[in-house]
Order: C-alpha cells, then structure tokens, then sequence
C-alpha cells in the first residue's frame, strides 16, 4: 500500500468518525430542538465534504 492510500484510508476514517458526529448532532436537534446542534451539524457536513474530497484527491492515480 502507498503512502497515499494508506493516507486516504485515515481520512475515510476520519470522515466516518464525522459523520457520527453529525448523526449525534441531528439526534440532538431533533430531541431538543437546540440551535446550536444546527450550527454544529452544518459546519461538521463542510468538514465531511472536505474530507470526502482530499480522500478522493488521494486515492487518484497521478497525472504526468
């Protein structure tokens, strides 16, 4: 394995532990109706699609 794929691997990773995350925070809104756990779901849904993105940009064969 590559230093890239292994790199991608701890960012899907990283991205399922996110994605937990914003599932709690869902939970949260929809029990409590916090504002906050709003706030807190759309910044971490930015994060995940970041992360989905480099994971994606990594694990791409590279281009000479």
């Amino acid at each position: 394995m590559t230093d890239f794929e292994s790199l991608a691997d701890e960012v899907a990773d990283i991205e399922r532990r996110v994605s937990d995350v914003i599932f709690d925070a869902v939970r949260a809104q929809l029990r409590d109706e916090a504002s906050d756990a709003k706030e807190l779901e759309r910044r971490l849904s930015k994060v995940r699609r970041s992360l989905q993105k480099a994971e994606y940009l990594l694990r791409q064969e590279p281009t000479d």
